[in-house]
């Protein structure tokens, strides 16, 4: 059976995470369901990370094994027309060698989380960022950020339920950068790495933004960091502000910039 790897979009917010479960609307639920009424021998789908409930994407990628052939671009807008009227597009399909895991063969994913600093309420785009109406000092916030970049046990900002065999992993990057909106500024925090422990990056914002409100210190982070301790790690961002942005894989089966 040929393999498809996708490039999908959704917006989290009617979701109860990506991965399926009893009695709760996935987004796994939904796409499968879409690609079995294209394919009655379409097999499970893969996808490069399980975000959860209300998490957004801008770029998952999933792999399926389907029984026919398929140009790449129609089987694009086959897909979306059996995912209506669900908030979830299939931007990519490209057919891919039988070897390739959207899971297992990526070499890195990117993480964005969005803060809005307003007075007032973000009307059109509540369920997209995380709305603060404090000032936030944005240079402590970047200097204890510093800390938690390389190879670390990150107990800390793990959450009591991640099931991730070890604590220990590699953070390539984590930028924060500001926007000028009407009214406010947007702060955008990008994190990488190869693979995240559950709720390891809203972990990381809700600790940030203690730094940054001037309730711990930059240097407290690392100390939290050290400490191995889920209990001084700051409150978990809510998931309404984070999105998978990007997944990597060397080499790319998306490289070509083509819907087939």
């Amino acid at each position: 059976m040929p393999r498809y790897a996708f490039q999908l979009e959704y917006d989290g917010s009617g979701f109860a995470g990506w991965q399926k479960q009893a009695n709760s609307l996935t987004v796994q639920e939904c796409v499968e369901a879409a690609l079995r009424r294209l394919d009655d021998l379409a097999g499970s789908v893969v996808a490069a990370g399980r975000t959860d409930s209300g998490v957004h994407a801008l770029c998952q990628v999933i792999h399926c094994d389907l029984d026919k052939g398929w140009e790449g671009g129609k089987l694009c807008d086959a897909l979306n027309a059996q995912l209506r009227p669900h908030a979830v597009a299939a931007v990519t399909a490209v057919r891919t060698d039988a070897g390739f895991s959207a899971r297992f063969s990526a070499v890195r994913r990117s993480y964005l989380y969005r803060l809005m600093i307003r007075r007032a309420p973000m009307v059109l785009e509540r369920q997209f960022l995380w709305q603060l109406s404090r000032q936030l000092d944005v240079g402590r916030m970047r200097e204890a950020a510093e800390f938690l970049i390389g190879r670390h046990d990150f107990t800390t900002f793990r959450s009591a339920h991640c099931q991730a065999d070890s604590p220990v992993k590699t953070l390539d990057g984590i930028k924060i950068e500001t926007f000028e909106r009407s009214g406010g500024l947007e702060l955008r925090v990008r994190v990488t790495a190869r693979s995240f422990l559950h709720r390891q990056v809203r972990s990381f914002v809700g600790t940030l933004e203690r730094v940054g409100a001037g309730m711990m210190p930059p240097e407290g982070v690392r100390e939290a960091l050290e400490a191995r301790d889920r209990s001084r790690c700051g409150p978990v961002a809510p998931a309404r502000g984070l999105y998978l942005e990007r997944v990597d894989y060397d080499p790319d089966p998306f490289a070509a910039g083509s819907a087939g």
